[in-house]
Protein backbone atom coordinates (compact mmCIF):
# COMPACT_ATOMS: atom_id res chain seq x y z
CA UNK A 1 0.00 0.00 0.00
CA UNK A 2 1.42 3.47 -0.93
CA UNK A 3 2.57 5.61 1.98
CA UNK A 4 -0.10 8.15 2.96
CA UNK A 5 1.14 11.74 2.80
CA UNK A 6 -0.30 14.50 4.96
CA UNK A 7 -0.25 18.07 3.65
CA UNK A 8 -1.02 21.07 5.88
CA UNK A 9 -1.29 24.57 4.39
CA UNK A 10 -2.99 24.90 1.00
CA UNK A 11 -2.24 28.49 0.10
CA UNK A 12 -0.56 30.04 -2.93
CA UNK A 13 2.34 27.60 -2.72
CA UNK A 14 0.86 24.65 -0.84
CA UNK A 15 -2.13 24.01 -3.06
CA UNK A 16 -0.23 23.47 -6.34
CA UNK A 17 2.43 21.49 -4.49
CA UNK A 18 -0.20 19.15 -3.07
CA UNK A 19 -1.76 18.81 -6.51
CA UNK A 20 1.60 17.80 -7.96
CA UNK A 21 1.89 15.03 -5.38
CA UNK A 22 -1.53 13.72 -6.43
CA UNK A 23 -0.49 13.91 -10.08
CA UNK A 24 2.59 11.90 -9.13
CA UNK A 25 0.39 9.10 -7.79
CA UNK A 26 0.61 9.94 -4.08
CA UNK A 27 -2.26 9.42 -1.65
CA UNK A 28 -2.93 12.57 0.36
CA UNK A 29 -4.82 13.67 3.45
CA UNK A 30 -4.99 17.46 3.63
CA UNK A 31 -5.85 20.26 6.03
CA UNK A 32 -6.10 24.03 5.63
CA UNK A 33 -8.07 26.68 7.48
CA UNK A 34 -9.94 27.79 4.35
CA UNK A 35 -12.36 25.17 3.06
CA UNK A 36 -12.18 26.08 -0.64
CA UNK A 37 -8.67 24.71 -1.30
CA UNK A 38 -9.47 21.62 0.75
CA UNK A 39 -12.53 20.99 -1.43
CA UNK A 40 -10.40 21.50 -4.54
CA UNK A 41 -7.86 18.91 -3.36
CA UNK A 42 -10.61 16.47 -2.37
CA UNK A 43 -12.04 16.81 -5.89
CA UNK A 44 -8.57 15.95 -7.19
CA UNK A 45 -8.44 12.78 -5.09
CA UNK A 46 -7.26 13.74 -1.58
CA UNK A 47 -9.01 13.10 1.73
CA UNK A 48 -9.83 15.97 4.10
CA UNK A 49 -8.81 16.15 7.76
CA UNK A 50 -10.39 18.41 10.38
CA UNK A 51 -7.12 19.33 12.14
CA UNK A 52 -3.35 18.84 12.02
CA UNK A 53 -3.80 16.14 14.67
CA UNK A 54 -6.14 14.25 12.36
CA UNK A 55 -3.59 14.50 9.55
CA UNK A 56 -0.84 13.04 11.75
CA UNK A 57 -3.15 10.31 13.00
CA UNK A 58 -3.36 8.94 9.45
CA UNK A 59 -0.17 9.96 7.65
CA UNK A 60 3.36 8.63 8.03
CA UNK A 61 4.86 11.63 6.21
CA UNK A 62 3.51 15.11 6.96
CA UNK A 63 4.33 18.17 4.82
CA UNK A 64 3.73 21.67 6.17
CA UNK A 65 3.79 24.83 4.04
CA UNK A 66 2.97 27.73 6.34
CA UNK A 67 3.73 31.44 6.53
CA UNK A 68 5.79 32.01 9.63
CA UNK A 69 7.45 30.54 12.70
CA UNK A 70 4.45 30.91 15.08
CA UNK A 71 2.20 29.15 12.56
CA UNK A 72 4.52 26.15 12.32
CA UNK A 73 4.85 26.04 16.09
CA UNK A 74 1.07 26.05 16.52
CA UNK A 75 0.47 23.41 13.85
CA UNK A 76 3.10 21.09 15.33
CA UNK A 77 2.80 21.69 19.08
CA UNK A 78 -0.71 23.11 19.59
CA UNK A 79 -3.53 21.33 21.40
CA UNK A 80 -4.71 19.82 18.11
CA UNK A 81 -1.25 19.78 16.59
CA UNK A 82 0.71 17.14 14.77
CA UNK A 83 2.72 16.07 17.81
CA UNK A 84 -0.42 15.23 19.78
CA UNK A 85 -1.11 12.20 17.56
CA UNK A 86 2.08 11.60 15.57
CA UNK A 87 3.17 7.98 15.34
CA UNK A 88 6.80 6.95 15.91
CA UNK A 89 8.71 6.81 12.65
CA UNK A 90 6.82 9.71 11.08
CA UNK A 91 8.79 12.18 8.97
CA UNK A 92 7.65 15.81 9.07
CA UNK A 93 8.84 17.96 6.17
CA UNK A 94 8.47 21.64 7.01
CA UNK A 95 8.72 23.54 3.72
CA UNK A 96 7.94 26.90 5.29
CA UNK A 97 10.60 29.62 5.52
CA UNK A 98 11.03 30.15 9.26
CA UNK A 99 13.61 30.70 12.00
CA UNK A 100 16.46 28.15 11.98
CA UNK A 101 16.63 28.52 15.77
CA UNK A 102 12.98 27.50 16.14
CA UNK A 103 13.49 24.75 13.56
CA UNK A 104 16.18 23.09 15.66
CA UNK A 105 14.02 23.33 18.77
CA UNK A 106 11.04 21.82 16.96
CA UNK A 107 13.24 19.06 15.56
CA UNK A 108 14.20 18.11 19.12
CA UNK A 109 10.53 17.96 20.13
CA UNK A 110 9.69 15.78 17.13
CA UNK A 111 12.65 13.49 17.87
CA UNK A 112 11.48 13.10 21.47
CA UNK A 113 8.19 11.75 20.11
CA UNK A 114 9.96 9.24 17.89
CA UNK A 115 9.75 11.17 14.62
CA UNK A 116 12.07 13.19 12.40
CA UNK A 117 11.74 16.80 11.24
CA UNK A 118 13.32 17.93 7.99
CA UNK A 119 13.42 21.65 7.24
CA UNK A 120 12.99 22.06 3.49
CA UNK A 121 12.28 25.66 2.43
CA UNK A 122 11.95 26.32 -1.28
CA UNK A 123 12.86 28.85 -3.94
CA UNK A 124 11.00 29.35 -7.19
CA UNK A 125 7.76 31.02 -6.15
CA UNK A 126 4.25 30.11 -7.18
CA UNK A 127 5.33 29.42 -10.77
CA UNK A 128 7.84 26.86 -9.54
CA UNK A 129 5.22 25.36 -7.24
CA UNK A 130 2.74 25.01 -10.12
CA UNK A 131 5.29 23.58 -12.54
CA UNK A 132 7.00 21.34 -9.98
CA UNK A 133 10.38 23.01 -10.59
CA UNK A 134 11.16 24.36 -7.12
CA UNK A 135 14.63 24.37 -5.64
CA UNK A 136 14.45 22.63 -2.25
CA UNK A 137 17.06 23.22 0.48
CA UNK A 138 16.94 20.50 3.12
CA UNK A 139 18.31 20.24 6.62
CA UNK A 140 18.12 17.16 8.83
CA UNK A 141 18.76 13.43 9.02
CA UNK A 142 20.17 11.87 5.85
CA UNK A 143 18.24 8.60 6.14
CA UNK A 144 14.95 10.50 6.52
CA UNK A 145 15.93 12.64 3.53
CA UNK A 146 16.60 9.55 1.43
CA UNK A 147 13.25 8.10 2.47
CA UNK A 148 11.28 11.13 1.26
CA UNK A 149 13.53 12.08 -1.65
CA UNK A 150 11.11 10.70 -4.30
CA UNK A 151 8.36 12.88 -2.81
CA UNK A 152 10.58 15.98 -2.91
CA UNK A 153 11.47 15.18 -6.51
CA UNK A 154 7.75 15.43 -7.34
CA UNK A 155 7.70 18.95 -5.94
CA UNK A 156 10.93 20.32 -7.35
CA UNK A 157 13.65 19.96 -9.91
CA UNK A 158 15.47 16.76 -8.84
CA UNK A 159 18.81 18.39 -9.64
CA UNK A 160 17.95 21.19 -7.21
CA UNK A 161 16.81 19.06 -4.27
CA UNK A 162 19.84 19.34 -1.98
CA UNK A 163 20.56 18.04 1.52
CA UNK A 164 22.50 21.02 2.84
CA UNK A 165 23.35 19.73 6.31
CA UNK A 166 21.99 19.08 9.79
CA UNK A 167 18.72 20.40 11.21
CA UNK A 168 18.29 24.11 10.49
CA UNK A 169 20.73 24.10 7.57
CA UNK A 170 17.89 24.33 5.05
CA UNK A 171 16.58 27.47 6.74
CA UNK A 172 20.05 29.00 6.86
CA UNK A 173 20.38 28.23 3.15
CA UNK A 174 17.08 30.04 2.49
CA UNK A 175 18.40 33.12 4.32
CA UNK A 176 21.51 32.93 2.12
CA UNK A 177 19.17 32.72 -0.89
CA UNK A 178 17.45 35.94 0.21
CA UNK A 179 20.78 37.71 0.77
CA UNK A 180 21.99 36.77 -2.72
CA UNK A 181 18.74 37.78 -4.39
CA UNK A 182 18.53 41.06 -2.51
CA UNK A 183 21.99 41.99 -3.80
CA UNK A 184 21.07 40.98 -7.35
CA UNK A 185 17.83 42.97 -7.21
CA UNK A 186 19.73 46.04 -6.09
CA UNK A 187 22.24 45.65 -8.91
CA UNK A 188 19.60 45.15 -11.60
CA UNK A 189 17.63 48.13 -10.29
CA UNK A 190 20.71 50.35 -10.41
CA UNK A 191 21.52 49.21 -13.95
CA UNK A 192 17.99 49.94 -15.20
CA UNK A 193 17.99 53.31 -13.44
CA UNK A 194 21.39 54.23 -14.92
CA UNK A 195 20.22 53.43 -18.44
CA UNK A 196 17.07 55.52 -18.04
CA UNK A 197 18.87 58.46 -16.43
CA UNK A 198 21.35 58.63 -19.29
CA UNK A 199 18.69 58.41 -21.99
CA UNK A 200 19.58 54.89 -23.15
CA UNK A 201 16.83 52.39 -23.93
CA UNK A 202 16.69 50.29 -20.75
CA UNK A 203 14.91 47.44 -22.54
CA UNK A 204 17.73 47.09 -25.03
CA UNK A 205 20.28 47.30 -22.23
CA UNK A 206 18.51 44.41 -20.49
CA UNK A 207 18.44 42.40 -23.72
CA UNK A 208 22.17 42.93 -24.19
CA UNK A 209 22.99 42.03 -20.60
CA UNK A 210 20.96 38.81 -20.83
CA UNK A 211 23.42 37.60 -23.47
CA UNK A 212 26.48 38.07 -21.28
CA UNK A 213 27.92 37.32 -17.89
CA UNK A 214 25.41 39.62 -16.18
CA UNK A 215 22.55 37.31 -17.17
CA UNK A 216 20.46 36.00 -14.28
CA UNK A 217 16.92 35.01 -13.38
CA UNK A 218 16.64 38.26 -11.44
CA UNK A 219 17.54 40.27 -14.55
CA UNK A 220 15.24 38.15 -16.68
CA UNK A 221 12.15 38.21 -14.43
CA UNK A 222 12.47 41.25 -12.21
CA UNK A 223 14.24 43.32 -14.84
CA UNK A 224 11.18 42.91 -17.06
CA UNK A 225 8.94 43.94 -14.17
CA UNK A 226 11.03 47.02 -13.57
CA UNK A 227 10.70 47.98 -17.22
CA UNK A 228 6.93 47.48 -17.23
CA UNK A 229 6.38 49.02 -13.79
CA UNK A 230 4.81 45.82 -12.44
CA UNK A 231 5.44 46.16 -8.72
CA UNK A 232 2.24 44.66 -7.29
CA UNK A 233 2.92 42.02 -4.60
CA UNK A 234 1.60 38.52 -5.15
CA UNK A 235 -0.62 38.82 -2.08
CA UNK A 236 -1.85 42.30 -1.07
CA UNK A 237 -0.33 43.71 2.10
CA UNK A 238 -2.64 43.76 5.10
CA UNK A 239 -2.32 44.84 8.73
CA UNK A 240 -1.36 42.02 11.08
CA UNK A 241 -4.81 42.26 12.68
CA UNK A 242 -6.40 41.39 9.33
CA UNK A 243 -4.13 38.50 8.43
CA UNK A 244 -5.87 35.11 8.33
CA UNK A 245 -4.95 32.42 10.82
CA UNK A 246 -2.47 29.57 10.47
CA UNK A 247 -2.75 27.01 7.65
CA UNK A 248 -4.36 29.60 5.37
CA UNK A 249 -1.32 31.56 4.24
CA UNK A 250 1.88 30.46 2.64
CA UNK A 251 4.34 31.16 -0.14
CA UNK A 252 3.82 34.74 -1.29
CA UNK A 253 1.95 35.69 1.87
CA UNK A 254 4.89 34.87 4.05
CA UNK A 255 6.52 37.59 6.13
CA UNK A 256 10.23 37.04 6.51
CA UNK A 257 10.70 37.93 10.15
CA UNK A 258 14.16 36.47 10.53
CA UNK A 259 15.26 39.94 11.72
CA UNK A 260 13.31 39.14 14.87
CA UNK A 261 15.21 35.95 15.67
CA UNK A 262 18.78 35.58 16.79
CA UNK A 263 20.08 33.67 13.79
CA UNK A 264 18.74 36.06 11.18
CA UNK A 265 19.97 39.14 13.04
CA UNK A 266 23.38 37.67 13.71
CA UNK A 267 23.72 36.63 10.06
CA UNK A 268 22.88 40.15 8.97
CA UNK A 269 25.45 41.68 11.30
CA UNK A 270 28.18 39.27 10.21
CA UNK A 271 27.40 40.06 6.58
CA UNK A 272 27.95 43.75 7.30
CA UNK A 273 24.35 44.72 6.58
CA UNK A 274 22.84 47.81 8.17
CA UNK A 275 19.76 47.60 10.38
CA UNK A 276 17.39 48.93 7.73
CA UNK A 277 18.73 46.61 5.06
CA UNK A 278 18.46 43.61 7.41
CA UNK A 279 14.85 44.48 8.11
CA UNK A 280 14.01 44.86 4.42
CA UNK A 281 15.83 41.67 3.52
CA UNK A 282 14.27 39.53 6.22
CA UNK A 283 10.73 40.86 6.06
CA UNK A 284 10.25 41.17 2.30
CA UNK A 285 7.46 39.21 0.64
CA UNK A 286 8.71 36.52 -1.67
CA UNK A 287 6.64 35.15 -4.53
CA UNK A 288 9.25 34.63 -7.22
CA UNK A 289 12.42 33.60 -5.41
Amino acid sequence: MPELIGFIGLGVMGKPMAKNLIKGGRSLVVHSRSQAPVDELVAAGARAAASPADVAREATVVVTMLPDTPDVEEVLTGARGVLSTMRPGTVIIDMSSISPVATRRLASLVEAKGGTLLDAPVSGGDIGAINGTLSIMVGGDESAFNRVRPLLDCLGNPERVVLVGASGAGQICKICNQVAIAGALAGVGEAIALAKKTGVDAGRVRAALLGGFAASRVLEVHGERMLSGSYAPGVPDAPLSERPAACDRDGGGQRRRDAGNGAGRAAGQRAGLGRRRRARLCCRRDRTV
